[in-house]
């Protein structure tokens, strides 16, 4: 199959979707793999890089996206809907949950969608999710401590605390993926932490994990209201597969926070569990609402490209490697890319997506034949 890699061109967005390594091994299977000129080089791989694998190396978006499958890492944004295709395959993080633009010109379009965010195992886990909400997770409390300095609107308070002063009070809502590598840093730097969950046996998990080093709550509107009231740094790591994010910090809450703490909302990518996040990038990433100051950057890891990029590409490769061998057999023959369809043939195959927009859906079984 012939395989496109176009360049990022989100703000700020400086990974790429596949290593060197990885189209080694796409060319080792026969694959043509067409790489748009300086699309690695933001991730430290550049264009000899990429030739000396076996890449053919192309000047413009347009010969990269011409191809039968292409991989990304972000969304296509408008200036690329015009690349969208029916006998397109494409494979990217889409988060079309709170992106109602792209849904629609996907389906107009009639392209056949791959989410990232939505390739799930049978155990629930999503495997090609995974890599970039542990590099968000451990990112948010860097990000979050860094904006509590006084200079940037934040409350002037150091997380770590220092001896006779207490540690700061990191809250984190949700204990999945991002929530539990938040609290890994979080512990590093000092702070004392708090996660929320709605399962109790993920709480029983984190109590295990950290050695009773964290406090456990069951996450409802009691418990978040009177935890947020003490949180320094507030971190949003809820996740409903495919789905908009529930807002559990309502803009009435924000009146028990102190003034210049700071809310990290890993979730804006699916809209945000925090009802005043609205995404920000990396050149403009904070604002505020009623004294708090919000971070809302939607790339999080494209701040670290370097690592996200391996790190994704170490997921995706294998089934890359099965969608190019097989095509939409793939999805056919594998449930965990099956569940990673979101549109085919102008129709939607991802019904969190239709609820958020009150759009009909269809199973991925039935869309495909």
């Amino acid at each position: 199959m012939n395989i496109g890699i176009p360049k990022e061109v989100k703000r700020h967005e400086y990974r790429v979707s596949a290593t060197p390594g990885s189209v080694r091994a796409l060319v080792a299977r026969g694959h043509r793999v067409v790489v748009e000129s300086g699309a690695g080089l933001g991730s430290g791989f550049d264009d000899e890089d990429y030739q000396a694998r076996g890449a053919v190396i192309v000047k413009s978006a347009q010969e990269a996206w011409a191809q039968q499958l292409v991989l990304k890492v972000k969304e296509p944004v408008p200036r690329e809907y015009g690349y969208l295709r029916r006998d397109l395959l494409l494979f990217t993080y889409l988060h079309l949950a709170a992106d109602r633009p792209l849904t629609e010109r996907l389906l107009e379009a009639g392209t056949t969608a791959i989410a990232y965010e939505t390739v799930q195992l049978n155990g629930g886990s999503l495997p090609l999710l995974t890599p970039m909400s542990e590099v968000a997770g451990r990112m948010a409390p860097q990000v979050g401590a860094y904006h509590l300095e006084k200079f940037l609107g934040g409350r002037g308070v150091l997380l770590g605390g220092v001896p006779g002063v207490q540690a700061g009070e990191v809250v984190i809502l949700g204990g999945g993926v991002v929530g539990i590598n938040a609290a890994k840093i979080a512990l590093g730097l000092g702070a004392r932490v708090t996660i929320l969950d709605i399962n109790h046996s993920r709480l029983q998990y984190l109590d295990d994990v950290f050695g009773g080093r964290v406090q456990t709550l069951a996450s409802n509107p009691g418990n978040i209201a009177e935890v947020i009231a003490k949180a320094d740094l507030l971190i949003g790591a809820v996740l409903i597969p495919g789905a908009k994010a529930p807002h559990l910090v309502t803009r009435e809450m924000l009146a028990v926070m102190k003034p210049g703490s700071v809310i990290v909302d890993v979730a804006v990518d699916q809209g945000g569990c925090v009802e005043t996040i609205r995404p920000t990038t990396h050149d403009d990433p904070v604002y505020l609402v009623d004294g708090i100051v919000h971070y809302g950057v939607a790339n999080m890891p494209g701040a670290v490209p370097n690592t996200s990029t391996i790190a994704l590409s170490n997921q995706t490769l294998a089934y890359a490697s099965e969608l190019a061998e097989k095509g939409l057999m793939a999805l056919r023959d594998s449930p965990a890319l099956r569940s990673g369809l979101n549109t085919h043939a102008g129709q939607l195959t991802y019904q969190a997506v239709g609820e958020a927009f009150g759009l009909p859906s269809v199973a991925p079984e039935a869309a495909l034949g």
